[in-house]
């Protein structure tokens, strides 16, 4: 069997995070799934929500977006329809919930950490590239609080990170670009941290159903892919593992 990119069954597409690529943001990076882009930006607010306030704890929310020729097509913006997609309520969500699994939210103090993922270029696997970008703006923006005196120590628990599976001509496959995506039998995504535990698997069989012994198989390549993962965050970031 072979992948249209002629990619091996358990290969990433050529990833890359770019750090610090915003003049204003207090952690930005710009990360590349193939020819997936994802600008990713943290902002952090001396505040939380009302129903935080007096808890002694941060919050985290994100916000995803699409440019309008990140697809063959342009798209609409949503702002310019009066209200968001199902899809992109359901991208942020997850992108939050992915970064509050890693950071300890009482270490952040009574500030709120905002996401900001917007898809410059998309070839599938935008939301996975969302979530592992969002991690290393992330610890940037903490880092910088640190080195302003506004931080004892960094708050995260883990790093995490997220890619995507899929069954594709009958055979698991790492990392899905469009071509694969759009045609693929199984589509699955997986946010897991660096020390391996499970965030979040989200599957769904586009065909006939997909057995056990599949989801295993997809969760081994999983763990693979984000452990590749972890390791190119931390080395964009120049932390060791």
């Amino acid at each position: 069997m072979s992948r249209p990119s002629g990619r091996l069954a358990d290969q990433l597409r050529a990833v890359e995070f770019v750090c610090n690529v915003s003049k204003y943001a207090e952690g930005s990076c710009l990360v590349k799934f193939g020819d997936t882009h994802v600008m990713c930006t943290a902002t952090i607010e001396n505040h939380v929500p009302n129903w935080m306030k007096n808890s002694g704890k941060g919050w985290i929310t994100a916000e995803y977006g699409m440019l309008p020729r990140a697809t063959a097509q342009r798209t609409d913006r949503e702002a310019a329809k009066g209200k968001q997609s199902g899809r992109t309520q359901e991208i942020q969500r997850l992108i939050g919930r992915a970064m509050r699994a890693c950071i300890n939210m009482e270490k952040m103090g009574e500030r709120q950490l905002r996401l900001d993922c917007d898809v410059i270029q998309a070839d599938g696997g935008t939301r996975t590239a969302a979530i592992s970008g969002s991690y290393v703006a992330s610890m940037l923006a903490f880092q910088h609080l640190q080195t302003i005196g506004l931080l004892k120590e960094l708050p995260m628990k883990d790093s995490v990170a997220a890619i995507s599976c899929g069954i594709y001509n009958g055979r698991a496959v790492l990392d899905l670009d469009y071509d694969e995506d759009s045609s693929a039998e199984t589509d699955a995504n997986f946010v897991i941290t660096g020390r391996g535990g499970i965030v979040e698997i989200q599957g769904t069989a586009e065909k006939d159903p997909f057995s056990e012994a599949q989801l295993q198989e997809l969760l081994d390549l999983a763990k693979k892919g984000c452990s590749e993962l972890a390791e190119l965050q931390s080395k964009a970031l120049g932390l060791k593992i």
